[in-house]
């Protein structure tokens, strides 16, 4: 039964494939035409091929396979090379120690660190990962320990070498390209406590120079010394300034060559931040290198100048210094203060001070001695005119043209009168040696420049003290118990007024002087010109009460009645020609007529109150003419003493009495 079915399917089978044929039999017939000349084709297509191929090989061998080659082995030869560097590169770094050595043997320190530091890089970059260089970073930076203490050790030994060698060796830097050498491999290691170590040594050196130099004063005393080198024991003045010249002379040699090596030192900091030297400083650190530079020179000037302080204090309690000793000391502080300041761009306080209270005490000496010597010399004045050698004069003209009195001059010529700004002063001979002495002050002040101010105010003290004494002595009557004297007389009034007045005129000149040498203004001469200038006042007073007194006394005793003139008037004619011999000698012409013109005043007040009390008239009665011959002879004894204007000594001006 599956045969038949299986025929059955069989024979439907053919059928479709019969029908299908039937349906395609012409392209059927049409392929199979075609199949030959389809299999000519593909052979000669095939030869085409393998005519191709061939060619193909031919240019494979002519044109690709040899220069793969090529290119192969010149990727073999980098490869080769780049080993060939490695291994050259680790037999450069493994020579990294001995080289190493070498350049520390030539004190080429910088060249070390900077080979250590390539090495470093090379170690870190191009040969990371090598197993055999694994221990040599470790050992570099042992290296680098070992050079950062070799420097320092180094540097101690150069410092001291430099520092402590003879003064007399005139070379400010000892192996200059040594010292480079040194601070440049100390700089490159970023490292500035050398600074410190130079300071330090620096100060030890300073305390070694003073300790020496003092010994070699004390050589014929017992020495004493501290450990900052300060003196102990007593030596004269002599000795000191002596020891003190040399401690500072040696000083300034030292810190000299201190500078000089700072120097050194800062231009090679320099040179390591500029386009012409090796770049291993930044500038945040060139700037601060170069500040602790200058930090460290000022440091050891400061440290100099409070060791010679040191010393100046000392001689505060042993003999007092001469002027000339104490004009030497200031010759030779101001000088190494200026040098110190130079070098350091920065003023040190510390040794002009000590100065200062040197000088204070010898300024306050100078000023008792001299007040105490004024004293004694107007205690003993006797108020009447002096001869005046030819150095008072010489003094004045010094004040007179307001230059810095330097020194006192001198001569043997004697006159009666000193002249000052087309005047003659006539004077006593206290004034003189006050004169003298005001010059004494302003060259103590010339000298002493730093202690100007002081002196300025002792001398303005100094003048109120002879002002305040003048007018006890004589307005005070004070010279009658102190000099003997029997009565103040006009003469001495107007010799004190006289003498008073040259004082008065010395102020503004001694104010001159005290400003140029100071920019402290010297006020307190100005209550003083303002006292003197009212003495002068209550001097003329004085003069004029005696006069008032005097007339006065003659006027009230007076009667008009014969002979004329009367005793009266002929004393009163006798105490004006008096008056004007006393006064007329001493006080300038403008003064003396001044004091006339208030004499005639209160004369003619003094005679018009007579005239009122007698009860005479102006009327042309016989006491009326008498009054007029008493006026007339009044009026000619004036004229002949030429003192007042011809128009006030006329009887027309005299009406104002009735």
């Amino acid at each position: 039964e599956q045969i038949e079915d299986l025929s059955r399917y069989l024979d439907i089978v053919e059928m479709q494939i019969a029908k299908h044929v039937s349906q395609k039999s012409e392209a059927f017939f049409h392929t199979m035409t075609s199949h030959d000349t389809i299999m000519e084709q593909m052979k000669i297509t095939c030869k085409q091929v393998h005519k191709l191929r061939g060619k193909l090989q031919q240019v494979d061998q002519l044109l690709a396979k040899d220069p793969l080659y090529l290119i192969g082995l010149k990727r073999n030869l980098v490869n080769h090379m780049n080993v060939f560097n490695k291994l050259k590169l680790m037999s450069t770094v493994l020579q990294t120690q001995p080289n190493i050595q070498l350049l520390l043997s030539s004190s080429d320190y910088v060249s070390a660190l900077e080979l250590i530091a390539n090495t470093q890089k090379v170690l870190a970059n191009e040969l990371a990962g090598v197993t055999s260089l694994r221990h040599l970073p470790q050992q570099l930076k042992e290296m680098l320990k070992l050079i950062d203490k070799m420097l320092h050790t180094e540097f101690e030994r150069y410092a001291a070498a430099d520092l402590h060698r003879p003064l007399d060796n005139f070379r400010n830097v000892l192996e200059t390209d040594h010292l480079v050498s040194l601070v440049s491999g100390l700089l490159r290691q970023n490292n500035t406590q050398f600074l410190e170590i130079y300071k330090q040594e620096s100060i030890t050196a300073a305390q070694t120079l003073l300790k020496q130099f003092m010994i070699e004063a004390l050589a014929d005393f017992e020495d004493c010394l501290r450990g900052s080198g300060e003196v102990t024991l007593s030596m004269d003045a002599t000795h000191w300034m002596k020891a003190l010249s040399a401690a500072s002379e040696a000083l300034q040699k030292l810190l000299q060559r201190i500078a000089a090596v700072i120097e050194v030192i800062r231009e090679t900091a320099d040179s390591s931040v500029s386009s012409f030297g090796e770049k291993f400083l930044s500038p945040e650190e060139h700037k601060n290198v170069k500040r602790r530079l200058q930090e460290l020179l000022v440091s050891i000037c400061d440290y100099c100048n409070e060791r010679l302080a040191s010393i100046v204090g000392t001689q505060s309690d042993q003999r007092p210094l001469s002027s000339y000793q104490i004009v030497e000391l200031s010759k030779t502080i101001d000088k190494f203060t200026k040098f110190c300041e130079h070098i350091s761009g920065k003023q040190s306080p510390a040794l002009r001070a000590a100065f200062k209270i040197q000088a204070g005490n010898y300024v306050n000496k100078f000023h008792m001695q001299r007040k105490n010597k004024l004293i004694m010399l107007l205690d003993t004045e006797r108020w009447k005119p002096a001869e005046i050698p030819m150095e008072f004069q010489n003094l004045v003209n010094k004040l007179a043209v307001n230059n810095v009195i330097k020194e006192l001059p001198s001569s043997p010529r004697v006159s009666n009168s000193l002249f000052v700004d087309n005047q003659h002063f006539v004077t006593i001979g206290t004034v003189l040696i006050l004169l003298r002495i005001v010059c004494e002050y302003c060259v103590c002040a010339f000298e002493l420049a730093l202690l100007a101010p002081v002196i300025g105010k002792n001398l303005a003290e100094l003048l109120g003290m002879f002002n305040s004494r003048s007018c006890q002595l004589v307005l005070g009557a004070g010279a009658l118990k102190t000099a003997g004297l029997k009565t103040i007389t006009s003469t001495n009034l107007a010799l004190t007024s006289r003498s008073l007045q040259l004082v008065l005129w010395m102020i503004p000149n001694i104010r001159t002087h005290f400003n140029e040498l100071s920019n402290d203004p010297l006020t307190s001469l100005n209550s003083v010109e303002e006292d003197i200038g009212n003495h002068i006042q209550k001097l003329d007073t004085k003069v004029l009460s005696i006069m008032d007194t005097l007339l006065s006394d003659q006027l009230t005793e007076w009667d008009a009645k014969p002979p004329v003139p009367s005793k009266a008037f002929r004393n009163i004619s006798r105490h004006i020609i008096k008056l004007h011999e006393a006064v007329s000698s001493v006080l300038p012409a403008d003064q003396v007529s001044y004091l006339y013109e208030i004499v005639h005043k209160n004369f003619k007040e003094a005679l018009r109150i007579q005239l009122i009390k007698l009860n005479i008239q102006n009327d042309g009665g016989p006491q009326h003419g008498l009054v007029t011959t008493e006026i007339t002879f009044y009026l000619q004894t004036m004229s002949m003493i030429n003192t007042l204007p011809t128009e006030t000594l006329t009887n027309k001006y005299m009406e104002d009495i009735w």
